[in-house]
């Protein structure tokens, strides 16, 4: 409630969210090696939104972030209350956050290529002086690369071939791993699903027998696959 002689608007401007001063020497650094960019948006926090570009063991990407803040209301007639967060526990909440959303990932030994390191460090200095953490990142995200696959090839017998059920990382993990032999990973437009003309049932149309009825439901392909048949 406005006081007699309060000017207008007094109480919005006590309620404003106004950083107090930074530490300068508040930096943590995210590194990443998963080779896909990567972004995390905050909205409690300010600032609240990360970008970190695509990196490789080679060449890992970095991010340096200081402290963030959130603001806590206290009542109406005081102002916010500013709550600092600092740069590892921002740092630490970028990592976690993006990590545990993603299939197959258990956050110890299995997990993409994404680490932090407290304080603010060059790109060429993290791989002088953290060489045991990139290779241990490496590892923990090879073996994710590899369940993903593994996931990938049970999704496809699964769903009668159905490109849909293949995710964007598991084709990425494939690329990674120099893997080329899966019939998942050609062109989506080739392996999309049409109707069995015998039994209705969708069928992946790169092969000419459906998987559900057994009928050759495309007998040009199978003559020029030159199949035979069991009587």
């Amino acid at each position: 409630m406005s006081q007699v002689g309060e000017f207008p608007g007094m109480n919005a401007l006590k309620r404003r969210t106004i950083r107090a001063p930074i530490n300068p020497m508040d930096k943590s650094t995210v590194v990443s090696i998963l080779p896909k960019p990567i972004e995390e948006r905050k909205v409690t926090i300010q600032p609240g939104l990360f970008s970190i570009p695509p990196g490789t063991f080679d060449k890992p990407a970095i991010l340096v972030v200081g402290p963030s803040s959130w603001w806590r209301d206290i009542d109406e007639d005081q102002p916010l209350l500013e709550l600092p967060v600092s740069s590892i526990q921002v740092a630490d909440s970028i990592v976690r956050d993006y990590c545990n959303g993603l299939h197959l990932c258990n956050m110890a030994d299995q997990m993409p290529g994404l680490f932090y390191i407290p304080g603010e460090f060059s790109a060429e200095k993290i791989k002088k002086d953290f060489g045991p953490l990139l290779i241990a990142a490496q590892a923990k995200q090879k073996k994710w690369f590899l369940e993903l696959v593994k996931a990938a090839d049970i999704l496809w017998s699964r769903s009668n071939g159905n490109p849909l059920s293949i995710s964007t990382d598991a084709r990425l993990a494939c690329k990674e791993l120099n893997i080329e032999n899966k019939p998942w990973l050609g062109d989506l437009q080739h392996s999309e699903l049409v109707r069995c003309v015998a039994c209705g049932s969708l069928r992946n149309q790169a092969f000419p027998i459906c998987q559900t009825c057994k009928a050759i439901a495309d007998p040009v392909l199978a003559k020029q696959l030159n199949l035979t048949f069991a009587q």
